[in-house]
């Protein structure tokens, strides 16, 4: 058969977000793939410069619900940075308590979404029952299940009782029963094994070339966790192994996720048992001093980074945010090449992608006559944005209040 190219995408049933990739195949195997992103751009970063930093916090707990606290923590690590805050111990236990459950929450969710994907639902169900249970540990804690709103700039919004602790660590056990199954349907179930072994093939070598983070890099041997090479909040304090695997595909990035699953449950209860005392935060000012700050936060996908500068007012100058699955998507490519067209659902989403995340857009025009790029600011995009509804929408912007700050 002849050589055929096919869009997947933006829109996709076997797909939870607008991705979308140009397909190369030759009959059934795929010989090249292109990936665009693009699609589900939010202004986030470009916002977080008009509010204030306290606003921000929420705002960037919104880049993902499912990595809500690491956007969060990892911004409020760079803030606290630049303002040389020095923050009281509970505050970081806090901190790395939700980080974990975060953590447990999201790889639950994967282990569903993965199993759906290949047609075993029975393990969806019961994955997305026990990641019930983490997020009523989680509304608990934080008065939310998904958004938690449990950081500030200096510390944690929230303390912990002992009574919240007696209620947790028996929970922390069911969860942790449950995983052992997961991890025997991982490691025993033959129809499982057989649909992803050799599927999305990464070798350690491409995995280090392309940039891979996360499960994704140790499911292909190797072995890195910013928790660990980089330790921030409480995680010098504990004792955890880093689990990676060479199975280098879907397999074993499967393994590596129920096997990390079991380390964060070692990580809660030592977290919860040795919680020091003290106050939960620190006075911090409005206005944050001059000075810049890179923060890096091992996020469920992998390594999160935020970078902000600070220019002594009460807002950041720029706030930047490379999300996890920006390193990772570079490498699907990779994995799908001489593989097969009914692969790509298990192998996009063993990735673990969140596009909603790593998008992002920079809007340029070229000067006619000199030539030469200008980027359009922020004032003058929405100037244009509100020019070419009155050209193309039909839309009377007589009748719609603009705010007088702009």
């Amino acid at each position: 058969m002849g050589k055929v190219m096919i869009p997947i995408g933006p829109q996709h049933p076997a797909l939870k977000e607008p991705a979308s990739f140009n397909i190369t195949l030759d009959g059934e195997k795929i010989l090249d793939m292109i990936v665009k992103v693009g699609y589900n751009h939010r202004g986030i970063e470009k916002a977080c410069e008009q509010r204030t930093y306290i606003q921000d916090i929420y705002l960037l707990e919104r880049v993902c619900g499912i990595c809500s606290h690491t956007h969060s923590t990892c911004f409020l690590q760079a803030v606290e940075e630049i303002a040389a805050l020095e923050l009281p111990k509970r505050a970081h236990y806090l901190r790395t308590i939700v980080a974990e459950l975060e953590r447990v929450h999201s790889h639950l969710l994967w282990l569903g979404v993965a199993g759906h994907e290949v047609g075993f639902d029975t393990l969806l169900m019961y994955s997305w029952r026990d990641r019930e249970i983490v997020m009523d540990i989680l509304s608990m804690l934080t008065g939310n299940r998904v958004n938690y709103a449990m950081n500030t700039v200096g510390g944690v919004r929230r303390d912990i009782s002992p009574d919240q602790i007696k209620t947790i660590l028996p929970l922390v056990d069911i969860l942790e029963e449950r995983t052992k199954y997961y991890i025997q349907v991982a490691s025993e179930e033959v129809t499982l094994i057989e649909r992803l072994s050799k599927v999305g093939t990464l070798s350690h070598d491409d995995a280090l070339k392309l940039g891979a983070a996360g499960p994704t890099a140790r499911a292909s041997g190797r072995d890195i966790d910013v928790r660990r090479d980089d330790p921030y909040a409480a995680y010098a304090d504990l004792s955890f192994k880093v689990i990676t695997d060479n199975h280098n595909d879907v397999l074993g990035r499967t393994l590596v996720r129920v096997g990390e699953l079991m380390e964060s449950y070692k990580m809660i209860r030592q977290l919860l048992k040795n919680i020091p005392e003290g106050p939960i935060a620190v006075k911090a000012p409005r206005k944050i001093q001059a000075g810049e700050a890179l923060s890096r936060y091992e996020a469920p996908r992998g390594e999160d980074v935020h970078y902000v500068k600070a220019n002594g007012t009460d807002r950041p100058e720029r706030v930047k945010v490379r999300a996890p699955t920006l390193a990772n998507v570079q490498a699907v490519a990779a994995m799908l090449k001489n593989g097969y067209l009914a692969d790509i659902p298990i192998v996009v989403a063993a990735i673990d992608p969140c596009f909603s995340c790593t998008d992002r857009m920079m809007v340029s025009m070229k000067d006619a006559n000199s030539r030469k790029e200008n980027f359009i600011d922020w004032k003058t995009l929405r100037q244009y944005s509100i020019d070419w509804y009155k050209q193309n929408r039909g839309v009377d912007m007589s009748k719609i209040k603009i705010s007088k700050r702009w």
